[in-house]
């Protein structure tokens, strides 16, 4: 599917440009933001290469990875959000959701708004029949926003992220399957 347009009440998907490269910088550059990431804050060059690499990706014949900007009607950008298709699962049924929400943003509603986008990327455009996603253990404003939006929590993966420290993090599983999800 390219070029992904899907809108809500009020942020919509869409396709990273080269012209988000500032916009995502304040997102991916932020320590408060990154903190509960798998990543340490990037640098200006690092936002380049993960623009050109999503920009690159949609447009994969077989597309897997679904990297996309959430904007606001003003058209600013307030989040990354992606979908990622797990390879290998039986015919490609199973898909990871993750996003990373401007600071400024938070408690506004926009977290729970752009799950529900991928939800309705996965299930509706996609045909997947399992969305799932991962959290730090410590985020619990991600654990609510997962709850909300119907995701079961499954479990812990123990040990699963190394951290620029060298330290090992688990993650927390939440999940979702097509008949359980309602738009």
């Amino acid at each position: 599917m390219h070029p992904v347009a899907i809108a809500g009440s009020r942020l919509t998907l869409r396709e990273f440009q080269v012209g988000d490269v500032d916009a995502l910088l304040a997102i991916y550059g932020d320590p408060v933001v990154v903190q509960h990431l798998s990543f340490e804050p990037r640098t200006r060059e690092q936002v380049e290469a993960t623009v050109a690499h999503a920009i690159a990706a949609a447009q994969q014949d077989e597309r897997l990875d679904y990297s996309l900007a959430a904007v606001l009607r003003n058209g600013k950008l307030v989040a990354s959000a992606r979908l990622a298709i797990d390879v290998g699962h039986p015919l490609q049924s199973s898909a990871q959701i993750g996003f990373a929400l401007r600071g400024d943003q938070w408690g506004h509603g926009l977290g729970s708004e752009t799950i529900g986008l991928l939800l309705r990327l996965g299930f509706e455009h996609l045909g997947v029949y399992r969305i799932w996603g991962a959290r730090s253990p410590s985020n619990e404003a991600s654990a609510r926003t997962m709850a909300k939006m119907g995701l079961v929590e499954e479990g812990v993966m123990r040990g699963h992220l190394r951290l620029a420290d060298g330290l090992w993090r688990d993650s927390v599983v939440h999940s979702i399957l097509a008949p359980e999800w309602s738009p």
